[in-house]
């Protein structure tokens, strides 16, 4: 039998804001345990939250951005469920029901399939609620059949975006959140870092056979904390999925953990169900009403999203799917590389330098390209120095290097470290006739017809000069002079 996967995924993403949902206590990770709590993070009698409007107004962000219909009003729900590291006993979040809406609804994205064509992933809703503390079992940092609780976490805004199963390969998911990841941050909605647990992604999957409307046993994967892990736990749950089947078992619906390490998936509770967490409206919190003028006002803060940018930089620069891909992948980057055509430069070199010197030098030293001392201005001013000549290609990156460190203007560094390009023909002149009489033995097989020795004699120019000779006067001296007829060998030194 043929079969048909059905995915639909629910991806947490934890928004940018300075502090917590409720209240406020930092959001800072990597901060020692339990420095970033109040009396409403331990869920203490007595304390009320009170709701972060930045909140809200980056969830709106990323709504508008997918093609939400915001909702005039929703409110927050209690979701009841016991958990060490959820000391109030519940979660604020929200939930959709013809009674209780969520904050945005509908929306779409649309990922690259296998045979080249797109789809469009429907979005069931977008919804805020807060996070819960981290429980650690870690027997390098805890006694063995012991756990400590960190509620450093505990309360951090996220949204959930919630899809249809509408996904039909695990390919299809990864490609989906990696698009749904690059929009959380150009919008600026989150920071996107995955690292630290800024995007996290649960799954339901199933199989029908294909031909079939009837959806199958749907199982939830969890801890996949990395979009190629996700990719591959939900392989690995396909395979599990149809195997069982074909061997006359039965699939049931539970929830499953994802091992990277061991690459397997194992049972961790049966599935939970609505009903079970007994949702309530939250009597602390007001409803949210939003009108169509905050809206208006949020839409405006709405970037170019990536595909947009995507379809712009290839229709309007020309460049290939693959330099598009690196020069959109992060909006910082993008706006970087627009800064630098803008401010003169050709755009095919301004490309070269951005996804070459730019994103390693980013690499290397772990700073934001925003932050790097090469500001846009100034790789532009480098680019305009080669391409008038002042400078080889060669000393550009030597030069960009001193930029990196000093954040010098490039015409300074050039100036000061005596950089600038050997044009002067008499004195390129003799550097070339000292390079040809040095290597009579070369010169004699370049005129018996082995023309790849040029590039060895543009070598030895570059080489005498520091690398400073203007490469197209000295690649026509070079030629002028070898073009000469044979002649005797001589020394110079003889008579």
């Amino acid at each position: 039998m043929t079969w048909e996967t059905v995915i639909g995924l629910e991806v947490h993403a934890q928004l940018a804001t300075r502090t917590k949902i409720f209240s406020g206590a930092l959001v800072e990770f990597g901060a020692d345990p339990n420095t970033n709590v109040t009396p409403l993070c331990l869920g203490l009698p007595g304390t009320l939250p009170v709701l972060n409007k930045q909140v809200v107004e980056l969830s709106m962000r990323m709504s508008l951005a997918v093609g939400c219909q915001i909702q005039p009003r929703s409110r927050f729900l209690r979701k009841n469920y016991f958990y060490p590291d959820l000391p109030k006993g519940y979660q604020i979040s929200q939930f959709q029901s013809q009674e209780e809406m969520p904050l945005a609804t509908g929306g779409e994205i649309e990922v690259p399939t296998a045979d080249g064509g797109t789809r469009f992933v429907r979005l069931v809703r977008i919804h805020m609620e807060e996070d819960a503390g981290k429980s650690i079992h870690d027997e390098d940092f805890v006694p063995v059949g012991e756990s400590m609780v960190d509620y450093n976490r505990t309360g951090v805004p996220l949204i959930e975006i919630v899809s249809e199963p509408d996904m039909r390969a695990p390919a299809e998911a990864a490609a989906y959140v990696t698009r749904l990841r690059e929009i959380l941050i150009y919008t600026g909605a989150s920071l996107g870092d995955m690292e630290k647990g800024h995007v996290r992604i649960d799954a339901n999957v199933s199989i029908r056979p294909e031909g079939s409307s009837e959806l199958g046993t749907k199982v939830e994967l969890k801890n996949m904390n990395s979009i190629r892990n996700c990719q591959r736990a939900l392989e690995i749950e396909v395979d599990r999925q149809i195997e069982t089947l074909e061997a006359g078992g039965e699939i049931r619906q539970e929830t499953m953990l994802f091992d990277p390490v061991r690459e397997d998936v194992r049972p961790m509770r049966s599935k939970e169900e609505s009903d079970d967490y007994r949702y309530f409206p939250d009597p602390d919190l007001v409803p949210i009403l939003v009108d169509q003028e905050w809206i208006d006002r949020v839409a405006e803060q709405v970037p170019e999203l990536p595909a947009a940018k995507r379809e712009r930089f290839a229709a309007e620069y020309g460049f290939d799917d693959g330099i598009v891909e690196v020069l959109i992948a992060d909006r910082s980057t993008a706006d970087y590389f627009e800064r630098v055509v803008g401010a003169g430069a050709d755009a095919r070199q301004a490309a070269n330098w951005v996804q070459g010197d730019v994103l390693r030098l980013v690499n290397e030293t772990g700073a934001a390209v925003d932050d790097l001392k090469v500001t846009s201005d100034s790789l532009a001013a480098l680019i305009k120095l080669v391409a008038n000549d002042t400078i080889s290609g060669s000393i550009a990156r030597k030069v960009f290097q001193e930029m990196a460190y000093t954040g010098d203007d490039p015409s300074a560094v050039v100036d000061r470290l005596g950089l600038a390009q050997i044009s002067d023909e008499g004195e390129l002149e003799s550097t070339v006739d000292q390079v040809l009489a040095d290597h009579l033995d070369e010169v004699e097989k370049f005129k018996g017809g082995n023309k790849k020795l040029m590039g060895f004699f543009m070598g030895q120019v570059m080489k005498a000069t520091k690398g400073q000779a203007n490469p197209k006067l000295a690649t026509q001296l070079i030629q002028k002079k070898l073009s000469c007829p044979r002649r005797a060998r001589s020394r110079p030194d003889m008579v």
